[in-house]
C-alpha cells in the first residue's frame, strides 16, 4: 500500500454487536453483499485478533481484510493502517468483536470495538438479538447508549424478529433515543453459517452452501436495512503509505491452504514492504519447498482436522525439518507450532508431524488458553534479542514432551512465564504475534532468512 498522501471522505461504519452470537458477521457480510451489488468498492477490516472473520470478508470482496486492534497496534496504528487501506475504496465497513465494550479490559477499553470506533471516529451499528425479548429491549439499547456517551452509537439493527407485531414493539420502545433503528431482520434459520471449535469455518472450507448464504444476507440486508443512512455517513481519510516498501531480497515460503491460513494481512504487507517475496506453498499437497528460499512462515489454522494428509505428505516434511537443522529461519504460529513438533493427537489418533521440536500436541475438548500476550524477546530470539512485541493466544490444544528447547520470550499476560520455543534458527509458538507492535522483528526475520540464502534475488 504505497502511494501519495490525500484527504478525501468516504462512508465508513462499525457493525458492533450486543454480545458474541448477536448476529454481527450475518449483518456485516450482507452488508459488504448489499454495498458491492451498488457497484462500490469495500474496503473490509475486522476488530480485534481473529483470523475467520477476516478470511470471510475477502473470500466475499475479493480484497484483503485488515484486522485493526487497539492493543496490539495502538491508536496511531489502527488509524494509519484504516486509512491505507481505505485510501482506493468507496466506503469501509469494520466488523466488531464480541460485544461492543468487550476488549482486554482496563480503562481506556483497549481492544474492545468500542476503543476502536473512538479512534477511527466512525459512527456505530448496534446488532441486537431480539429473539427472547421485547420491550426489554428499548432498556438494553438504552444501556448501551449512556455506557459511554463518547461511543457515537447512530444506529441499532434488530436480529431475530419474529413477526410484525414484534418489529413494532421494538421500534416503539427506542422512540426518543438518539440510537436510530435502522431496520428488523426476520428470524430464518438458513441465515446461519457453520461452525467448530475455533469458531466460524474457514474461508478454504465454505462449500456450495456460501454462495447460497451470502445471496440470502445480500437479499435480506436490501429489503431491511437503509442502506442510504449508513451512506450518508462520511469519514475523513488521511491516506497515504503504511510503509516504505524496500525491493525484494529474499524469498519466504507462506504455508497457505486449508491447513494453514491464519495470517493477519499486515503482517504479510510488512514482510513484503521490509524486502520479502512471499511464495505460498501447500504443506498439505506440495512435495517440495519453493525454490531459493532463505526462510519459512507457518501460521495458524486447523492442522488437527488435515493430521492424516500432513503425514502422508512425508517428502515436505522431511524436507522442513533438514532445513531447520540446516540453520534455515522457520517462524511458526500455533498451527505452525504443532505442525513443527513431532506429532499430533485427535481423536484418538496420532500423526507425525516435521518432528524439528521434540512435543506433541494434544487437542482438548475444552479450550486451553486465550487472551492478549506481550512477549519481552530474549537473547535467545533468532529475530530480535530486546525489546518487546504484542500478540494474541487462543487454542485447545496442549504440547508435552518438550524437553531441550530454549525459550526466546517472558510473556505476560497468559499462564507461561516463558514461551517462543527456540532450535537453532527456528521459533514456534502459540502466540499470534502481530508485526506492527514491533517491526523490527519483521525486518530481522528478513534479515536472517536473506543472511541464510547467501544471496539476494
Amino acid at each position: 500500500m504505497t502511494g501519495r498522501k490525500k484527504t478525501r471522505s468516504i462512508p465508513a461504519f462499525v457493525v458492533s454487536g450486543t454480545s458474541s452470537g448477536s448476529g454481527k458477521t450475518l449483518v456485516a457480510l450482507g452488508m459488504m453483499e448489499a454495498l458491492r451489488r451498488r457497484g462500490l468498492t469495500v474496503q473490509p477490516f475486522k476488530a480485534g485478533p481473529d483470523y475467520i472473520d477476516p478470511g470471510l470478508h475477502s473470500l466475499l470482496l475479493g480484497r484483503p481484510s485488515y484486522n485493526l486492534d487497539t492493543w496490539m497496534m495502538g491508536v496511531k496504528g489502527v488509524r494509519a493502517t484504516f486509512a491505507a487501506a481505505s485510501s482506493e475504496s468507496d466506503c469501509a465497513v469494520v466488523e466488531g468483536v464480541m460485544g461492543l465494550f468487550d476488549g482486554r479490559g482496563g480503562s481506556n477499553g483497549a481492544g474492545s470495538t468500542a476503543h476502536l470506533s473512538k479512534a477511527l471516529g466512525l459512527p456505530v451499528v448496534l446488532v441486537a438479538n431480539a429473539e427472547k425479548a421485547a420491550q426489554s429491549m428499548g432498556a438494553v439499547i438504552k444501556g448501551f447508549e449512556t455506557y459511554d456517551a463518547s461511543v457515537d452509537l447512530k444506529w441499532v439493527v434488530f436480529n431475530k424478529v419474529g413477526s410484525e407485531r414484534h418489529e413494532k414493539i421494538l421500534r416503539d420502545c427506542v422512540r426518543g433515543s438518539k440510537v436510530k433503528v435502522l431496520g428488523c431482520i426476520p428470524r430464518d434459520a438458513s441465515l446461519t453459517l457453520e461452525s467448530r471449535h475455533l469458531g466460524l469455518l474457514t474461508a478454504g472450507d465454505m462449500g456450495s452452501s456460501w454462495k447460497e448464504f451470502v445471496k440470502s444476507a445480500g437479499d435480506v440486508i436490501e429489503a431491511s436495512i437503509d442502506l442510504d443512512a449508513l451512506l450518508r455517513s462520511k469519514t475523513i481519510l488521511n491516506a497515504g503509505p503504511l510503509y516504505t516498501a524496500d525491493p525484494a531480497r529474499v524469498r519466504i515460503a507462506v504455508a497457505m491452504d486449508r491447513a494453514f491460513s491464519f495470517y493477519y494481512q499486515e503482517n504479510l504487507d510488512i514482510l513484503r514492504d521490509s524486502g520479502a517475496e512471499l511464495v505460498p506453498f501447500s504443506p498439505l499437497s506440495d512435495k517440495v519447498l519453493p525454490e531459493r528460499i532463505g526462510g519459512i512462515y507457518i501460521g495458524g489454522g486447523y492442522p488437527e482436522l488435515h493430521a492424516k494428509a500432513l503425514e502422508d505428505n512425508r517428502l515436505l516434511r522431511d524436507e522442513i525439518r533438514q532445513a531447520a537443522l540446516r540453520g534455515m529461519p522457520v517462524y511458526a504460529e500455533c498451527g505452525g507450532l504443532m505442525y513443527m513438533g513431532k506429532a499430533i493427537e485427535h481423536e484418538g489418533k496420532v500423526c507425525r508431524m516435521a518432528g524439528v521440536f521434540p512435543w506433541t500436541t494434544r487437542l482438548l475438548p475444552k479450550r486451553k488458553a486465550l487472551g492478549y500476550r506481550e512477549a519481552a524477546l530474549t537473547e535467545n530470539c533468532p529475530f530480535l534479542k530486546k525489546g518487546k512485541i504484542r500478540g494474541h493466544e487462543f487454542h485447545y490444544s496442549e504440547m508435552s514432551g518438550n524437553t531441550g528447547t530454549g525459550t526466546a520470550y517472558r510473556v505476560s499476560g497468559g499462564d507461561n512465564d516463558e514461551e517462543g520455543f527456540v532450535y537453532r534458527n527456528a521459533l514456534a509458538s502459540y502466540i499470534h504475534l502481530h508485526f506492527a507492535s514491533n517491526p523490527a522483528f519483521a525486518a530481522g526475520f528478513i534479515k536472517i532468512s536473506e543472511e541464510f540464502s547467501g544471496r539476494t534475488i
